[in-house]
């Protein structure tokens, strides 16, 4: 992961975060919609990514799908997963954030979200650890903490994941 910009306190914020959620086209998928010729849309996903998933449901954290367009496919993927809330057809994606702050009693520094184009940055400027996959758009790149080395649909989630989960640790052990 590349970091983007120093970041004061940040084993403070990451210790902070409980509720992780993400973008699907662009962050789960790598931003491809594909239809076949009967219309039916297709969608790849990284197993490696939703084992990161799985792992952050394990770690107790809330994880959640905010996303403009909708499909069936995503609603089956995060049920898959266990992901725990699922916005679809989200046009303000900030306001599924507000909704989820309220439903989980959280402040903005206990969120973290991936992103990858212009519609997220409204989520990424406004939570405690913004993230994107390698392949952003250079304006969500430029208001991220972290850029992943990986792109989206390639484990960008995964090393999202593996980084918060590790942190986490980290924090635990520290001597208090």
């Amino acid at each position: 992961m590349i970091q983007n910009q120093y970041i004061d306190n940040l084993e403070d914020k990451l210790s902070k975060i409980k509720l992780f959620a993400m973008d699907v086209d662009g962050v789960l998928t790598n931003g491809e919609i594909i239809y076949t010729a009967s219309g039916e849309e297709i969608k790849i996903f990284n197993a490696k990514d939703g084992q990161g998933i799985n792992i952050m449901n394990k770690n107790g954290f809330i994880t959640a799908i905010i996303t403009a367009r909708e499909s069936a496919i995503v609603a089956k993927r995060a049920e898959e997963l266990g992901i725990t809330e699922v916005f679809q057809g989200a046009k303000r994606k900030f306001g599924a954030v507000e909704l989820l702050m309220e439903k989980y009693s959280l402040e903005p520094s206990e969120i973290a979200y991936v992103g990858d184009d212009l519609p997220d940055i409204c989520v990424l400027k406004n939570v405690g650890m913004a993230f994107c996959p390698y392949d952003a758009v250079e304006e969500v790149k430029q208001v991220c903490h972290f850029i992943c080395s990986k792109e989206g649909g390639k484990g960008a989630v995964r090393q999202i994941t593996d980084f918060l989960i590790k942190n986490r640790v980290s924090a635990e052990l520290k001597p208090g």
